[in-house]
């Protein structure tokens, strides 16, 4: 079988969009050898470094093409589509090419959130009626509709009025070194590697309002003389980082906040943490916090359970879908209930450990055999 993808976030999204697109074709790449897998980007890119022989990346070839890359992968990629025999085309991220129906090749396409929809105050006036259109054709024209959450398949049935049987939920997962436990030797070269304490609360995100990094900070304010526990952050600043910063001076708690790009950079270091060195930094975590207003998923939350760590994150959105009965959780708008959660995770050791238990069990459902599998059902069910 000859697989299609658009493959742009998978080459050039460092975050949460690009890490789905490499882990989906790298897991299908392995999972199911036999096929071959046609990566269309409109550019080269760094983020990706495909090695497995049956993936292939495709770039424009034309000079039209190369000098009007977006409408290549918009809608002049039709015509590659059919000349590489394509079986099946998947949309990664909310768009598949205009006219794909007219070739007769089925499509899928993931659907991750309806954020500009439903939050548009939030987003640029032009981003949110670009985000319109392509998710809206995506959703009328493609064959069937992959959501990676209940939430999301909600939405789109409630605001484009797509029948609920086009759509199917299928969780995502994360890399597959998540799930493996680090020993106390490892764990403790990261910490050295990366100048982190012993002990630390973790976030992980980029740096926006929605992520909810404000409250955090004032919920560590409410336990400050109670538990010497430092948060560190990961992640860029999307815009909110001041005003973060702004109260943690007002509050005296700067030096409870370790922003770990800021600190490697003021290091003389690259300002991010390697991705191997990620779930050791996890798994050295007291507990993971993210109490998001609203995502479309929530992945950090899987990543923190696959390798044992206690999670807080909120009560709303999907975000009890995927935390499940393992997950404290609480009002995106409750500084005190975070801190709770803070307390009764380190004193309570009884506890803490049984939400580890509970977390390995509930990653279960998202483990790569299980996403990569239940994606090719999804394939097989259209052709």
């Amino acid at each position: 079988m000859n697989i299609g993808f658009d493959a742009k976030r998978a080459y050039h999204n460092n975050t949460g969009l690009g890490v789905f697109s490499r882990v989906l074709i790298n897991l299908l790449a392995e999972h199911f050898p036999q096929n071959n897998y046609y990566l269309f980007n409109p550019k080269p890119g760094k983020s990706f470094h495909p090695v497995q022989k049956n993936m292939h990346e495709v770039l424009p070839t034309a000079s039209l093409h190369k000098l009007l890359r977006s409408f290549w992968r918009s809608r002049w990629i039709t015509k590659d589509l059919v000349k590489y025999k394509l079986d099946l085309y998947h949309g990664l991220s909310h768009e598949i090419p205009v006219g794909i129906a007219k070739t007769g090749i089925p499509s899928i396409v993931t659907i991750h959130d309806l954020f500009p929809e439903l939050y548009p105050h939030q987003y640029k006036p032009i981003d949110t009626k670009i985000y319109r259109a392509k998710s809206r054709y995506a959703c009328t024209h493609a064959t069937r509709i992959m959501a990676i959450s209940e939430e999301t398949k909600s939405h789109i049935i409630r605001i484009y009025g797509i029948p609920a049987e086009k759509i199917s939920v299928i969780y995502q997962s994360c890399p597959p070194a998540f799930g493996v436990l680090e020993t106390e030797e490892r764990k403790a070269a990261v910490r050295q590697q990366y100048n982190l304490p012993a002990q630390f609360f973790l976030h992980v995100g980029t740096i926006i309002e929605r992520k909810n990094l404000l409250n955090i900070c004032k919920a560590l304010q409410l336990i400050r003389s109670e538990i010497p526990v430092p948060l560190i952050v990961v992640g860029n600043d999307g815009g909110f980082k001041e005003k973060v910063k702004a109260y943690l001076k007002e509050a005296d708690l700067e030096d409870r906040v370790i922003f770990l790009s800021e600190q490697l950079a003021l290091a003389g270091k690259k300002p991010f943490i390697a991705a191997e060195d990620l779930p050791a930094l996890y798994q050295s975590a007291t507990a993971m916090i993210y109490p998001s207003y609203f995502e479309g998923f929530g992945i950090p939350i899987v990543e923190a359970m696959s390798g044992g760590v206690p999670v807080i994150t909120s009560n709303t959105s999907c975000l009890p879908e995927i935390a499940g009965n393992a997950g404290w959780l609480v009002n995106p708008d409750a500084p005190e209930e975070m801190a709770a959660g803070f307390r009764k995770i380190y004193t309570d050791t009884a506890f803490a450990e049984g939400m580890r238990q509970k977390g390995f069990e509930n990653a279960k459902r998202f483990l790569p055999e299980v996403f990569v599998n239940d994606v090719m059902d999804l394939y097989l069910s259209v052709l």
